[in-house]
């Protein structure tokens, strides 16, 4: 079943964001770096384009993504005009440290000291852009919560000597045009449950897994999930969990204790995407995810 979410809230907040643009020197895009690119917002991309605004891509949550496929998508946004990429943890002070330096470089003309660097902060919901900002003014002035669409309204905040930082709504867009995305972008808690069906979210995680990360399921449940496919998977966690129900598997309870762990990184440092992955889907190339590379990390 294919996956949309899209409150009415962002909208206005898209609108908003816009007019805000145009007083923008950088924007800093934030991407939850076990999906860069599922958790890239087209109508941010279209709106700085519009106002050639150069990028800063912050691949937050690194420390929950696969290293070796990080460093892929970080040569990947290497090679884009006006983007630069850094992976981080928004939770980590020294981390973000470094990102007004970074703001500076890609706005040289406003290091002449005589206007202030306006940056702004933009990004789907729930991939760490009010745990970010925070951590830039070394104070609680956005909300932080688990559920996505914490943060409705825009603020505009002086972030040091010669700059301003505006926080931005989390933004969706109107229709995600591959499913894949939609299924990635629930398993990692971007879109509100009551969008998703969670069997079915944790039924896609597990084909990647199964793939990719077979080893991080062995560790972590305790059995060996080869020659299983997903839903065999998902009955073996339910067991091994005590997820029953009048003396079934819950296999609704399991879907929810595999989700948890992805998110928490109970399961490892696992991505769900790598830039050889994303060409594949974009190309049609198969309908379940490919394998990893050696030279990604595999």
């Amino acid at each position: 079943m294919p996956i949309q979410w899209f409150p009415g809230h962002m909208t206005s907040a898209r609108k908003k964001a816009a007019e805000t643009m145009a007083r923008t020197d950088v924007v800093i895009e934030v991407l939850d770096a076990r999906l860069p690119e599922a958790s890239r917002n087209p109508m941010i991309e279209e709106l700085r384009r519009h106002r050639q605004r150069p990028c800063l891509k912050i691949l937050n949550k690194s420390d929950l993504a696969d290293p070796e496929v990080t460093r892929a998508w970080i040569e990947f946004y290497a090679r884009q005009p006006g983007v630069k990429a850094v992976a981080l943890s928004a939770k980590k002070p020294g981390d973000v440290a470094k990102i007004p330096a970074l703001c500076r470089a890609l706005a040289p003309h406003r290091d002449d000291g005589t206007k202030p660097l306006r940056m702004m902060i933009m990004g789907i919901p729930n991939v760490g852009k009010s745990t970010l900002m925070n951590a830039l003014l070394k104070r609680k002035v956005a909300a932080v919560g688990d559920e996505p669409a914490v943060t409705k309204s825009q603020q505009s905040l002086e972030l040091g000597p010669g700059m301003t930082l505006t926080d931005t709504p989390g933004l969706m867009w109107p229709k995600i045009e591959h499913d894949s995305d939609g299924y990635m972008l629930a398993a990692s808690h971007a879109i509100g449950r009551n969008a998703v069906i969670d069997e079915e979210v944790a039924l896609f995680l597990l084909d990647i897994l199964l793939v990719r990360y077979p080893a991080a399921l062995s560790a972590r449940y305790g059995f060996d999930p080869a020659g299983l496919d997903a839903v065999a998977t998902l009955e073996a966690i339910a067991k091994r969990r005590g997820c029953a129900i009048k003396g079934r598997v819950d296999l609704e309870k399991a879907a929810m204790v595999l989700l948890t762990d992805y998110r928490s990184g109970a399961l490892g440092r696992i991505s769900l995407e790598t830039p050889q992955t994303r060409l594949a889907m974009l190309d049609g190339a198969g309908k379940r995810p490919a394998a990893v590379s050696e030279s990604e990390g595999a």
